[in-house]
Formats: structure tokens, sequence, C-alpha cells
């Protein structure tokens, strides 16, 4: 069968990515989109009920038992063109199924041998499994996402998803771990190991967060800084419809903003000891008194009634939009963010490149390239079919 040829900056690198559930395939769906060929390693039956068809999108597909003898020479074979591999098993997988780094490198020496965990490849917790929330957590990511309710509870973290670990502490710092391993590569013609675990990521996520604490701005229990709820002026706030308004006028000057348009557009007069007022901004003992004077004030208008006066300025205020909402927006709309592929309305890739733009390509049934991939790999006809046969592939 034809395919569209890839486009972008990565049109010509070839990824051999072996099937997987979250931050794997989401890193597979990023170098597709950046143009690279990824061929993705499916499994008869699938990867499970997290194998999500929009994360795999812009593969060629090849169906393939890893367990069989027969299977294995395959992915050996493909790995031998291949500029990088990424597999997303536990610690020892690959290597009981011996296509381990050592066989792996030694039939390609300049490969890139990317291998995406929770846990990384060895320490006490390597063998075991997690999620994205249990790697958060011993982070220490996860202890700074919390609300403060000011009424006497205990601070509890708030969950955020699979965005902080599984997202930009997995598949994010793979790509780049993988990317910057390709280009040593190129210098050196030699392959390497990219080890990239979630809990590793996601450690390094808290960077800034340590970096605020030294700068003694985050010195408060989790939920009373400045960046994470504690501050009034860096909030969300709930309106008239129940929708909701974040605000982030952090910067003495998006603050004066923010009360300028209040002032011109809904009579905000803040009387001389108002906590509101610039002086007394900073002053953590009364942000919960200013933070309760604010959620009345948000309270009497709607979202997109307060966005008409308060968004397109530097008083830094926006619409908390649900995910349906999202591509309608202005702004977004006007950049096209949004496009349709395979089906349903997604964000494009980002970021955007001048000379060689990336977009993404269709989602595509697992399995659908096998013959044309074996044949690429000198299979005849004879050969695919016994291999067909045997269920070696599929």
């Amino acid at each position: 069968m034809t395919t569209t040829p890839p486009v972008g900056p990565l049109a010509g690198v070839r990824i051999v990515e072996l099937a997987g559930i979250g931050p794997g395939p989401f890193a597979g769906m990023i170098l597709a989109d950046l143009g690279a060929d990824v061929i993705g390693v499916d499994r008869p039956g699938g990867a499970g009920p997290f194998d999500l068809p929009v994360l795999r999108r812009g593969r060629r597909s090849i169906c393939i038992d890893l367990k069989s003898a027969a299977g294995r020479d395959v992915v050996l074979d493909l790995i031998e063109g291949a500029d990088a591999l990424v597999e997303p098993y536990r610690p020892g997988v690959m290597e009981r199924l011996g296509l381990g780094p050592e066989v792996a490198l030694a039939r390609n020496p300049r490969l890139v041998y990317a291998r995406m965990t929770g846990w990384g490849q060895d320490g006490p917790q390597a063998p075991y499994a997690g999620h994205d929330l249990t790697y958060t957590a011993t982070a220490g990511l996860l202890s700074g996402v919390v609300r403060d309710t000011h009424d006497g509870s205990v601070p509890r973290p708030v969950l955020p998803g699979p965005y902080l670990g599984d997202v930009a502490g997995g598949a994010l710092l793979l790509v780049a771990g993988l990317l910057a391993a390709l280009h040593e590569a190129v210098r050196s013609g030699v392959g390497q190991v990219v080890d990239a675990a979630i809990v590793d990521g996601a450690s390094y996520l808290t960077t800034f967060t340590h970096a605020l604490a030294d700068a003694g701005m985050w010195a408060q229990p989790p939920g009373n800084n400045v960046l994470d709820t504690g501050a009034p002026f860096y909030e969300v706030y709930e309106c008239a419809d129940r929708r909701h308004l974040a605000v982030a006028a952090l910067e003495p000057q998006f603050y004066a903003e923010l009360l300028a348009l209040l002032g011109e557009h809904a009579g905000l007069d803040l009387a001389d000891d108002d906590p509101r007022r610039p002086e007394h901004r900073l002053d953590q003992r009364r942000w919960p008194e200013a933070k309760s004077l604010w959620e009345k004030l948000f309270r009497t208008r709607t979202r997109d009634e307060w966005c008409a006066v308060l968004e397109r300025s530097d008083a830094c205020v926006a619409p908390v939009l649900a995910l349906s909402e999202a591509p309608e927006h202005a702004h977004l709309a006007t950049r096209a963010a949004y496009g349709v592929v395979g089906g349903p309305t997604l964000p494009v890739p980002a970021p955007r490149f001048s000379r060689t733009p990336s977009a993404p390509r269709p989602v595509v049934a697992p399995g659908t390239h096998t013959d044309d991939v074996l044949a690429e790999l000198g299979y005849d006809a004879t050969r695919i079919a016994a291999l067909r046969a045997a269920g070696e592939v599929s």
C-alpha cells in the first residue's frame, strides 16, 4: 500500500517503537509528528485498555509475536536499519527476549536505544509497577500540587492527571534524550542507551520549585505560596455562571493593570486598608482576606463577561476552558492550533518550524504495513506467508 511521505525536521530518521501504553506511545507520536519514519511494532491483540489509537498516529504498523524466535529476528532486522529504538518494558524484559542493548548495539552500533520505564533500569523500586501518581508522589512533585482551604483541614494533593509524570517527565524528556543521543551519534558514529525514567523526569521538573524555595518564594506550607494558589493574584476564581477565571497578575505592573481595568469596568474602588491594594499585595498574612474579597467580586459576573474586559490586556487573565471549548477560542483558532487528525479534532504538533513544517499523519490499524515493511527488509512473499501461517507476524 502507499503511504504519505513524512514531512518535518525529522524526515529521513527511522525509529522502531515497541508497543506500550502512556508515555512510550506519546513519545512515538511526537517523533512521528516531527517527520520521523516511526515503525510501530504492535502486539497481536493490542497492548491493553490504554492502548489509545490517537497516540499511535503517524506510524507504520507491523504486528509481531516477540515471544517467537522468528518474531525476534524480524525486530533485529528492523533495528539494523534504524536510527533509534523506543522500548517501554520493565527492566530485564528485553534482555529475556534476546533483544537487550548488547544484542541490539552489536547488530547496529549507531543505534540509540531509548528505554521508557517508571522507576528506571535500577534501584529498589525498578522491578515493580507504578503509575503517574506514584512517580510524582515519590519525586516530591505531588506534594506541591495542593490547595489549602484554610478551614483547619490538612491540605491534600490535587491529582494533576497524566501531564506532569507520564507526559512531561516521561515522554517529553525521552524525546529530548533520544534526539540529543541521535545528534551525538552523528558526530561519534556510536549509539548508546537512554534510560528515561518517569520518576527521574518528575524529579527534574521540581528544579523550578527548588529554585523558588532557595530564593525564599516557596517557604510556606504547600497551598500558601505565590505560585501554588496561595497568592490571591495567582488563583482560579468561580464566576456567576459557575465557570472559572484564571488570574495570574503576578508582577506589579500586571497587577496594576488588573486593578485599573476593574476600576474602569467594574467600579472597583479600594479603601486604604483594603488588602487588595498594591502596597498590601505581598502581605501573606492578609492573603486569605484578599482572596475572599476577590471571590465575591468575580462571582458577580459570568466568566465570559469578565474575559470581555480583562482577557486582551496585560492583566494576565484567561478563561478556564473545557477541552471542547479550547479549539473555538479566538486565539487558538487564529493560530489553527487544532485540526482534524484521523477523525477527531486534536491539537496540531508543536512547536512550529518555518522551513520544515511538521504535520500529523492519520491513525492506522495495527498490522497495516506488515507486508510492506517486511518486503523492505528483503523478505520475499513466500517467507512472509510462512511467518503469517505460523502466527509470528500478522
